[in-house]
């Protein structure tokens, strides 16, 4: 049965590697909000931001059960880095019959930054893709966003590379 993966970690975790990896072992399609918003606004920060991510995700949140309806894997890479979304989401796809699992990327404090370091040349090298640099400023106000989910709401952990089914 096709079911929906929840890919969870805060910014820089290293989400998107690990949903590549899902990808071939699943035979599974990433939806991500990030690639989308590149694409559509160019990561353009300001008032209007807000507003289009929180459409994206809900636009996304129902496509991605529709794909998963047809009998496709889908890796939803959205971040979900509160756990008042966690739940809604969860939630969205209990009440539409649609199997999900959270996997949570999680990083220690060193690998993070680092990785925050090499994204931020990636960009400043013209490399970057879909992400955007991320100054102080920036980096606290996504810091005080995120809230790191309990062992009660994970299915699967990534940590450093290894990962491991919490729930049976």
């Amino acid at each position: 049965m096709a079911k929906v993966i929840l890919v969870c970690g805060k910014i820089c975790s290293g989400k998107s590697y690990y949903s590549k990896e899902l990808k071939e072992k699943l035979n599974a399609v990433i939806i991500s909000p990030d690639e989308a918003t590149y694409e559509l606004i160019n990561n353009e920060q300001g008032d209007f931001y807000n507003i289009f991510s929180e459409r994206l995700n809900n636009y996304l949140t129902k496509k991605v059960g529709e794909i998963v309806k047809t009998g496709a894997n889908v890796i939803f890479e959205r971040g979900l880095w509160t756990k008042k979304d966690r739940e809604k989401i969860k939630k969205y796809y209990k009440e539409h019959n649609i199997e999900c699992e959270l996997h949570y990327v999680y990083v220690d404090e060193d690998t993070w930054k680092n990785n925050i370091e090499e994204r931020n040349q990636r960009v400043l090298d013209g490399n970057g893709g879909s992400d955007f640099y991320l100054d102080e400023g920036l980096m606290k106000k996504l810091e005080s966003k995120w809230e790191e989910p309990t062992e009660d709401e994970i299915d699967v952990i990534n940590k450093n590379n290894r990962t491991k089914n919490i729930k049976k």
